[in-house]
């Protein structure tokens, strides 16, 4: 019997050590990528382009579009949580200024006490000091989107669809060249007069592709094209605006749309790789 046993084992140890790999290795499986959920934070830049518009009281001139040349910059910082479903939800917080710098529109016409023909402005000296008009919003959205798969192996990207509402403020910033004689209409408290400073509620559409890497934490992005309508009125008690025909409290409301395409770079949150291998 011991010869026997003696045998036989070392076939036996022969056999095992054979098939012993060969079934750990039918044992691995690796799974499609994974549909993540995670926290997402993203940067992005674009440009916005203000659209038809109108206000309560018919006043020329007080649009967005009539108040400062365009395009203006818009620079965005972003929080999502995205859902292994395919939902986000989010917070956006925007600043726009004007991609031209100094962009207030028909400014001699608007404010021909402070600036003169050549668009200089009268210093108390008698000097020409030198004024920067441009424009200044800033904007704060929490929104909802759904990312639709377009790529079969990769369920994190596809079509995106969005839908944000917030508050924003606009209005114009003066600055001035301390290295010349100083204009004291448009400094301080005495610059309110003129800054068309507008609080206000809007709506924004997004349509665009979001693209989120199965093997990178930086190849992450997506490009968005935006319509946005917004509702505001003036937040000063006083406001002189001779082309607009204001010398006092300005009671229009304004409706604005905007147009506006950007680029995210998105920096997600996963906390594991997007494909995983289990054995048995």
């Amino acid at each position: 019997m011991k010869s026997f046993v003696h045998k036989i084992s070392k076939p036996l140890i022969v056999i095992l050590l054979t098939i012993g790999p060969w079934s750990v290795a039918h044992g691995q499986v690796k799974l499609n990528a994974d549909t993540l959920q995670c926290h997402i934070v993203s940067f992005s830049a674009g440009f916005i382009i203000p659209g038809a518009s109108h206000n309560s009281q018919g006043l020329t001139g007080g649009s967005m579009r009539d108040l400062y040349g365009y395009p203006y910059l818009d620079f965005a910082l972003e929080w999502s949580y995205k859902q292994q479903s395919g939902w986000l939800m989010g917070l956006d917080a925007d600043i726009w200024i004007g991609m031209n710098g100094d962009n207030l529109s028909n400014r001699v016409e608007r404010m021909g006490n402070v600036f003169n023909p050549g668009e200089t402005s009268m210093a108390v000296n008698g000097e020409d000091g030198v004024v920067t008009a441009y424009n200044r919003a800033l904007a704060l959205r929490p929104g909802v989107g759904r990312i639709i798969r377009l790529l079969p192996k990769n369920p994190n990207s596809g079509l995106l669809l969005k839908v944000s509402a917030g508050w924003f403020t606009q209005k114009t910033i003066f600055h001035q060249d301390f290295n010349h004689p100083q204009v004291y209409q448009l400094s301080g408290d005495y610059a309110k007069l003129y800054d068309h400073l507008r609080n206000g509620v809007m709506l924004t559409e997004s349509v665009g592709f979001l693209f989120m890497s199965n093997y990178s934490t930086y190849a992450n992005f997506k490009v968005t094209f935006d319509i946005s309508q917004c509702w505001s009125w003036s937040a000063r008690p006083w406001q002189i605006d001779n082309l607009m025909g204001l010398n006092g409290k300005d009671q229009s409301r304004y409706f604005d749309l905007t147009y506006s395409i950007r680029l995210t770079w998105m920096f997600p949150f996963t906390g594991k790789t997007t494909y995983d291998y289990y054995y048995y």
